[in-house]
């Protein structure tokens, strides 16, 4: 005998990096079910793929998920989050005064959006004088590294392995030279020739990239001091 479904409804979202309107639905017990999994497991891979299945299912297999931004991933996976469980997220966070002392606070994740830095740009110029530069591309979920929420421009292995799935083209005047032409060896050398000037613009693309990120203000009830706590990445919002 087949048993009746429950409805579940249909809400709407606008992806941050390209002013393009999404249709989606809550997440199910048997996907809130993948993700409990794969949390348990502690295993990075595992939580990616099932943020990725999640995805998938509940927007319909409308989207390329493995193409699109990190910072698309996590408004979508909090849209997601807001609309299953709740749009209240309650969680503990420490208070910079101190460094010691949690308190519990809570943050309507419907007004959480995604901040882009004035200053941040993808075409990198290496030299002015060539015009020879570099396009990037922003990471995707197959070159990060989600455990940590961000990525840490500190750990330099990782960062440059993921620039070198980043780049695009490197361009010099109207020369057009595709980052699929070349080998990752070939690219890996560019990037690690460059002088240290021209390598801090390209660092510089990681450090304003947009990100999912707010402001709430905590106040430590030992001390009594307000302090300003910035969460950035889907991890923070679910401390």
């Amino acid at each position: 005998m087949t048993l009746p479904r429950v409805d579940v409804p249909t809400y709407e979202l606008t992806l941050p990096s390209q002013d393009l309107k999404v249709k989606f639905r809550p997440f199910l017990v048997k996907e809130e079910k993948i993700l409990f999994i794969a949390q348990e497991t502690g295993d990075n891979k595992q939580i990616v793929e099932a943020i990725r299945e999640i995805i998938n299912a509940c927007t319909f297999n409308a989207l390329k998920v493995d193409l699109l931004p990190i910072f698309d991933i996590e408004y979508i996976f909090l849209q997601l989050r807001a609309k299953s469980v709740s749009e209240i997220s309650r969680f503990k966070t420490i208070c910079p005064d101190d460094g010691k002392t949690y308190v519990e606070t809570e943050i309507d994740l419907t007004k959480i959006e995604v901040q882009v830095d004035d200053e941040h740009t993808n075409k990198i110029i290496l030299d002015e004088k060539r015009n020879l530069g570099v396009v990037l591309g922003y990471p995707t979920l197959k070159n990060y590294d989600y455990g940590k929420g961000k990525i840490d421009t500190q750990q330099i292995e990782l960062m440059f392995t993921i620039l070198v799935d980043c780049i695009d083209h490197v361009f010099e005047g109207d020369k057009i030279y595709p980052a699929k032409d070349s080998t990752k060896k070939e690219l890996r050398e560019f990037l690690e020739g460059l002088p240290q000037e021209a390598f801090i613009k390209i660092k510089k693309f990681y450090e304003t990239m947009p990100v999912l990120k707010h402001e709430i203000e905590v106040t430590n009830p030992k001390t009594n001091v307000k302090s300003k706590v910035v969460l950035t990445g889907i991890s923070d919002f679910f401390e």
